[in-house]
């Protein structure tokens, strides 16, 4: 991987406010210490870097669709320190949108979005899943997952894992005190969003001291808009032979499994960077 030069405000040991981003423009944001990746210090994490790019469409181009997929592709490292987001309409309509976003430093993307944005209708009468239930966040011990992971994003989560976790596997739950931008709400889908790539780290099936396993991509699907709080992980983690992994989760709020989230993984040995 190539290395990233720390830009993240706070990294010098300076004050930086209790959120992931500091906004500096319309289209412009710099991340702080509250972001940092955990591969290596001078990075973002892609969970909170997915939720202020989604937050940037949900705030840029307003609609009263709703989101049902969003899909991340990762090109490389995300830097620290400042970044410009453009948003876009690739397919407009009247019941059905397609619009896209990214992430630049400078000249070079380091992330890009789709978003599927659909008309809402009244189905709650053939409204149901087969997903399985998550144990409630009462019945589920806390967990630092600092123990595992370094960088600031994971430090800024509170979490709690059920006793059944196993390598490979596991069911959690994580929320955050801190909003994507200070001083501002996050929007509704985004404020769920900026925690879902936290899933590749939850149930890990190896060591990252010893093997490196980054995910290059997240496509998030949902069935309803979440509600604000506690997101909850029902995660599965496979590797194959030749260097390919998956991680897959079952998504869930305080109401129930809500959608699911798949990251595609490349996976080496002996490259861990923790």
């Amino acid at each position: 991987m190539p290395e990233a030069p720390n830009e993240h405000l706070g990294h010098d040991g300076a004050a930086y406010p209790n959120s992931y981003y500091v906004r500096l423009s319309e289209d412009r944001l710099v991340s702080t210490l509250h972001s940092q990746g955990a591969w290596q210090p001078g990075e973002q994490h892609l969970a909170p870097a997915s939720g202020i790019v989604l937050a940037e469409i949900e705030r840029r181009l307003p609609s009263d669709k709703l989101i049902s997929r969003v899909t991340f592709d990762v090109l490389g490292v995300i830097h620290s320190g400042e970044f410009t987001i453009d948003v876009d309409v690739v397919r407009p309509g009247r019941t059905i949108e397609l619009v896209e976003a990214r992430m630049r430093h400078g000249d070079r993307t380091s992330v890009t979005a789709r978003v599927w944005r659909l008309q809402a209708s009244d189905t709650e009468a053939v409204a149901g899943d087969e997903w399985p239930a998550m144990p409630s966040v009462s019945e589920v011990p806390e967990i630092p997952f600092t123990n595992r992971w370094g960088g600031g994003y994971i430090a800024s989560l509170e979490g709690r894992q059920d006793a059944d976790a196993h390598p490979g596997y596991a069911r959690s739950w994580v929320r955050s005190p801190y909003p994507l931008v200070d001083g501002e709400i996050d929007p509704p889908t985004a404020a769920f969003v900026k925690f879902v790539d936290t899933a590749n780290g939850l149930a890990v099936r190896e060591d990252p001291k010893t093997t490196f396993f980054p995910n290059v991509d997240l496509s998030i699907h949902l069935t309803r808009v979440p509600e604000l709080g506690w997101v909850g992980f029902d995660t599965k983690v496979a590797f194959g032979p030749t260097g390919l992994g998956q991680t897959t989760s079952v998504l869930s709020d305080v109401d129930g499994p809500i959608g699911t989230a798949v990251q595609s993984l490349t996976v080496r040995r002996g490259q861990g960077a923790v």
